[in-house]
């Protein structure tokens, strides 16, 4: 049976259609209002919610047309980076948010988001063409700790493969000099579960973006920066593109050209991709609830 959105479509005061992008907070989650605010600056209406609150009232995700896990250190990263949050949604939301996808939402988890969404189960997802198991898999990437045990904070490239299917990052616009994104994270190094599981996701077009060769800057096997699911929907990545929104955001932007800072930076860019599809799938699910 098609899945029918449960609830009435929104509509602002000018007519068009309202797309709503969950933010969901916890503990230690300290990204979230720069999320909100990608979201924002994309179009799309932010609404930050606190896990507690959506454990007592899960069918708030029912109402997101966007749902972004932001970054921080949830729950003070005790036991691992994003290990606690994780556990909880495995056990309380990971159904739900498996509902979503099947209707067509968007989802971003950056740093601390992105450990939390291969602990969870959603990322890298089931392989092109194979349908989401009902309860949440064990997973088969993981975040490991830094190569040089450290903390790190800095600017690094920002690479795309010809063969990303990833809503997020899909022609992105850029220069050798704009395309670069922050990081900071102490366990960031992205380590496959084996090598035939990264064979998997670069044929499958799942490496949804790449530090450069030159510039990995935690020991990341395959330079991955990022992954997305087989749909292209569920983006995770290490770095925080909502905190690149703005140009002078970029680190040397006093001495970019006016020709080098045309048009939005590459975290304003996924974030209008992301908003740009959900309007669309937004407006074709009320138009078959119309029918």
């Amino acid at each position: 049976m098609e899945y029918r959105r449960p609830v009435p479509c929104v509509v602002r005061g000018d007519g068009d259609l309202m797309t709503t992008a969950l933010v969901i907070t916890a503990p230690g989650i300290n990204c979230d209002i720069e999320l909100a605010e990608g979201f924002a600056l994309a179009g799309a209406q932010p609404r930050s919610v606190h896990i507690n609150e959506l454990l007592a009232n899960i069918a708030i995700i029912d109402e997101a047309d966007l749902i972004g896990l932001p970054g921080g250190f949830s729950y003070g990263d005790s036991i691992a980076a994003g290990r606690i949050m994780a556990n909880v949604m495995r056990k309380t939301m990971y159904p739900k948010l498996v509902e979503a996808l099947r209707r067509g939402v968007p989802m971003i988890a950056p740093c601390n988001g992105f450990q939390i969404a291969v602990q969870l189960g959603l990322l890298p997802g089931p392989t092109h063409g194979s349908s989401w198991e009902e309860t949440a898999p064990t997973p088969t990437v993981a975040l490991a700790q830094n190569n040089s045990a450290r903390f790190i904070d800095k600017w690094v490239e920002f690479h795309v493969p010809s063969n990303s299917r990833c809503i997020w990052t899909k022609n992105l616009n850029g220069t050798a000099e704009t395309s670069c994104i922050p990081i900071a994270h102490g366990e960031g190094r992205f380590v496959p579960v084996n090598d035939e599981s990264l064979q998997s996701l670069e044929e499958g077009g799942q490496i949804a973006c790449r530090y450069g060769a030159t510039d990995n800057p935690n020991g990341s096997v395959g330079d991955v920066m990022g992954i997305c699911d087989a749909s292209g929907l569920v983006l995770g990545l290490m770095p925080h593109p909502e905190r690149f929104l703005r140009w002078t955001q970029h680190p040397t932007w006093t001495r970019l050209t006016k020709a080098q800072m045309q048009g939005d930076t590459i975290g304003l860019q996924m974030f209008k991709n992301a908003v740009r599809y959900a309007t669309s799938n937004n407006t074709q699910r009320c138009v078959e609830q119309s029918a």
